[in-house]
């Protein structure tokens, strides 16, 4: 099981990280943040099972952190930490469907019983929902096979745009939570074999209703649905992505998936669709794999043409403020005029890097480059780039650098690049 951790309090950080024995438990430490703010594009890019987080951190605190993750990836099992035994945090949190809810300070030991316990909830929901996809596919394959075929219709190039309100009642009347605010398409092209379609399946499942799946001969069409044009894409991307990996996992083959415009009126999902199958196909000539591209908010746009310059621009951003300890993927963002989502997308398409990975790439080269200069101490130089916990630093390094700050100084110093 991968772990997540997030809390703004560095010794607890530390404490966790080097005091839990991680390499005698089926649990693997997969990243660290400071609030939530920073762990949500990390919490993406890692896929964890299990999250741990503090309740009362700067930026985005954990209750806001789990309220996100309940609408985006509810299949993560989330345990709260917290110094402070009130009820009212434990009632907020019992209602976002966190699992476990722990007042610090707390020992490994506690934590193992916690994460077992989780892990075997997780484990058990999760040969239940086999279980059950199964019976439910012995007993209801007609009610599934009506709602994929109402699905699918809405993508049907013969399908008159007006008919999609009233395949949106059938759909209502068959439990889907629909009609909706917004909406957006998702068009994956791949190889669809059956375990790979189970698992599309029970992607779909896992989002509640506002992911609804439609699989065919060459992947499947997804129609997302959301209150807010924001969580219709940040639900688009953080399920492409998921998708993706799975395909992956599964070797699958290549995939290629195409998110539409984001829509409010039900006669233009099917435009939606149609910009998602451009951009599927804009992938196909460009022979990219495993890819996943967002669309434009209008019809006939294509940010293909314009996000090397957004990229630079980006990098350049960054080079001038990674020594900033705050600096987050939202700044940079802002800073180019994208939305997060579609800016993390667009960033590690064109650069094969996370924001987070890059960010570490150049704070690192920094920090390199002062190690082998200069006489700085090592929680000195650690300051200058960015982190403002030295020990963290050093975990960092070395994770990625293989050797402690010390020992690298001790082999390059003075030593030209």
């Amino acid at each position: 099981m991968k772990v997540f951790l997030a809390d703004d309090e560095i010794v607890i950080r530390e404490g966790i990280r080097e005091s839990f024995p991680w390499d005698e438990t089926p649990y693997v430490l997969v990243g660290e943040a400071p609030d939530g703010e920073m762990a949500l594009p990390m919490i993406r890019d890692t896929n964890p099972d299990i999250v741990i987080t503090d309740i009362k951190m700067p930026f985005m605190d954990g209750i806001e952190l789990c309220r996100t993750l309940r609408a985006q990836m509810p299949w993560i099992g989330i345990i709260v930490l917290s110094g402070y035994d009130e009820f009212e945090y434990a009632r907020q949190c019992i209602a976002l469907g966190v699992r476990e809810y722990l007042l610090k300070p707390i020992n490994a030991e506690e934590l193992k019983n916690v994460l077992d316990k989780v892990s075997a909830q997780i484990k058990a929901e999760r040969n239940t929902f086999e279980h059950a996809a199964s019976l439910r596919a012995r007993m209801e394959m007609g009610g599934k096979l009506v709602r994929e075929k109402l699905v699918g219709s809405l993508f049907s190039d013969e399908a008159a745009q007006e008919d999609a309100g009233e395949v949106l009642k059938q759909l209502a009347s068959m439990g889907c939570p629909v009609p909706a605010k917004y909406y957006t398409v998702i068009d994956a092209a791949f190889t669809p074999t059956s375990e790979g379609q189970e698992a599309v399946a029970a992607l779909a499942e896992n989002g509640n209703g506002y992911v609804l799946a439609s699989p065919g001969r060459a992947g499947s069409r997804f129609l997302v649905l959301g209150e807010s044009t924001e969580e219709v894409e940040e639900r688009a991307y953080a399920f492409a992505t998921s998708l993706s990996r799975e395909i992956e996992h599964l070797d699958g083959g290549e995939i290629r998936v195409g998110i539409g415009d984001i829509v409010d009126k039900t006669e233009d999902i099917y435009r939606s669709f149609r910009t998602a199958r451009h951009i599927r196909h804009l992938l196909v000539e460009r022979r990219d794999e495993n890819a996943i591209i967002l669309g434009t908010r209008e019809m006939g746009e294509s940010e293909d043409e314009n996000t090397p310059g957004v990229v630079s621009e980006a990098k350049l951003y960054m080079t001038k403020h990674f020594s900033d300890p705050n600096l987050m993927l939202q700044d940079v963002a802002k800073a180019v005029n994208m939305s997060n989502s579609r800016f993390s997308t667009v960033f590690s398409q064109q650069t094969g890097r996370t924001f987070t990975e890059y960010l570490i790439y150049l704070r690192l080269g920094k920090a390199k480059e002062m190690l082998r200069t200069t006489n700085l101490r090592s929680s000195q130089i650690a300051g200058e780039v960015g982190y403002n916990d030295s020990h963290y630093f050093s975990y960092i390094f070395k994770k990625n650098v293989g050797v402690t700050p010390s020992e690298y100084r001790s082999q390059h110093q003075n030593q030209p690049e």
